[in-house]
């Protein structure tokens, strides 16, 4: 039996590789537990991507995509709105892929929806290819913002619509409580304005910023010149 010192050194060399699993999972799921943190992301995100979606005009052709797509449930409401167009994903876990495919079967065997796996970096499509490009919850882990900013810009139609969709930000109501927990995750953590700021420097115009200050939710809304 542990004397007391060795066992809390054990618990916290315990709790350290808990937290590392977790951020590691958050980052980029893999493996099984991989694909448990997507299918968790689905019921978890569903009522910040109805919010956010509704800040949207989306026809019922559009061609849609959404980067960082993890367990599909976002693709599934887009495609419940684009209802005759063509809805795309893209994440570079494969376990997120996965589960994204397996969550939208049918859509996937009507055609209208295909999930790529890939990177925001070099986005797996032509330019001005995409009507609406959504970024879920996922631009945190972004490897260079601006540059990212820029490779969805080129994937968009002249006039097309991107919208970043987060749960938290910089700022938000009891924002110290997030900040530790953003700092271990190694994510980008910007204000509203800094993330208008940004976008208008990638070359987006009418950049709009949504709140829903109860929850810290945000929904930045920028467009593609024409």
């Amino acid at each position: 039996m542990f004397d007391t010192g060795v066992g809390i050194v054990v618990r916290l060399l315990l709790g350290f590789a808990a937290a590392a699993i977790l951020v590691r999972q958050c980052r980029k799921p893999s493996w099984l537990p991989g694909r448990l943190v997507a299918m968790g992301m689905n019921l978890s995100h569903r009522r910040l991507s109805v919010w956010g979606l509704s800040h949207l005009q989306i026809r019922k052709e559009f061609t849609i995509l959404d980067v960082g797509c993890g367990g599909g449930q976002t693709i599934k409401q887009l495609a419940s709105m684009a209802t005759d167009g063509t809805v795309y994903g893209v994440d570079y876990s494969a376990a997120s892929v996965a589960t994204a495919r397996r969550n939208n079967a049918a859509l996937i065997e009507t055609g209208r929806v295909d999930i790529r796996l890939g990177s925001v970096s070099a986005l797996p499509f032509g330019a001005n290819t995409f009507d609406v490009v959504t970024a879920m919850e996922t631009h945190y882990y972004w490897p260079d913002l601006l540059a990212d900013f820029r490779e969805v810009q080129r994937v968009l139609k002249p006039g097309g619509t991107f919208a970043i969709i987060a749960e938290t930000h910089r700022g938000m109501r009891m924002d110290w409580l997030y900040r530790p927990a953003m700092r271990l995750l190694r994510a980008t953590y910007l204000t509203a304005a800094e993330h208008r700021d940004l976008l208008i420097q990638a070359g987006y115009i009418k950049v709009e910023t949504f709140e829903e200050h109860a929850s810290g939710w945000l929904c930045v809304v920028a467009r593609k010149a024409s």
